[in-house]
């Protein structure tokens, strides 16, 4: 094999995959975090307004109760996700920072270290040493970004586009339960559990596409937490409001 065919961590990406279309990586955290935000949408309202419902037959309590877990919800998720991935992105940087700095004052250990990697994934000490200068000819920051650090110098992570995706999708996840617990009795409380059950199901199968994890272990583990959660609040709420009452 040439060394001119040889692409090291992925460095040029290969034809028609996702890696030569930029900001790959950051499609995939917003998409990560509205599929995570619409799950945790529809669990948590829906444990609030079974909770309201099973206290209480006052729609108008039980709408004001889902709206204000919805609004709050939402805005807590967006929150957390920016500060969780601004945290991410801060040391993202700081590590590029670090590493540019390195190159600048500690060219040939830093040339040395990338030789070392590149054997390290079965290169020849030869072949390693030419990857090596054409890499650090082409672009040397991005060149240890990659194989050293595991980042993406143009690609990183975006807290904004998590934030909004993570709250857009809590929003619209939350109002499926708020809204179908709103139906006439006694069918509210079955579509409620069934929809919840369905949109479930099919986060917990879009997460484990995400993640090339098995989608049945998924699907099942979301229902069965999605179906608990509901189920232990709608107790709780209907004691409460015996008791209150």
């Amino acid at each position: 094999m040439s060394s001119s065919t040889v692409d090291p961590g992925g460095l040029r990406g290969h034809e028609g995959e996702p890696h030569d279309q930029g900001g790959f990586n950051d499609r995939l955290n917003w998409l990560r975090a509205g599929v995570l935000g619409a799950n945790d949408g529809i669990v948590s309202v829906a444990g609030v307004v079974m909770g309201v419902a099973g206290a209480t037959t006052d729609r108008g309590a039980i709408l004001i109760a889902g709206v204000a877990a919805l609004v709050a919800g939402a805005l807590s998720m967006a929150a957390g996700e920016y500060v969780s991935v601004s945290t991410q992105r801060d040391a993202e940087e700081a590590l590029l920072a670090k590493e540019r700095e390195e190159l600048r004052t500690m060219p040939e250990a830093e040339f040395a270290e990338l030789e070392e990697i590149l054997e390290s994934k079965g290169l020849t000490p030869d072949v390693a040493q030419e990857v090596a200068e054409q890499l650090t000819a082409r672009n040397p920051l991005r060149a240890h970004a990659v194989l050293e650090l595991g980042i993406d110098p143009d690609d990183l992570t975006n807290p904004w586009s998590a934030a909004l995706a993570s709250m857009l999708a809590f929003t619209v996840g939350a109002a499926l339960p708020a809204l179908t617990i709103l139906l006439p009795d006694p069918e509210r409380f079955l579509v409620t559990v069934l929809a919840v059950l369905v949109a479930l199901a099919f986060t917990g199968f879009t997460s484990a596409r995400l993640g090339y994890a098995h989608p049945g272990r998924a699907v099942l583990r979301n229902m069965l937490g999605g179906g608990f959660a509901m189920g232990i609040t709608y107790l709780v709420g209907t004691m409460v409001g015996a008791g209150v009452g």
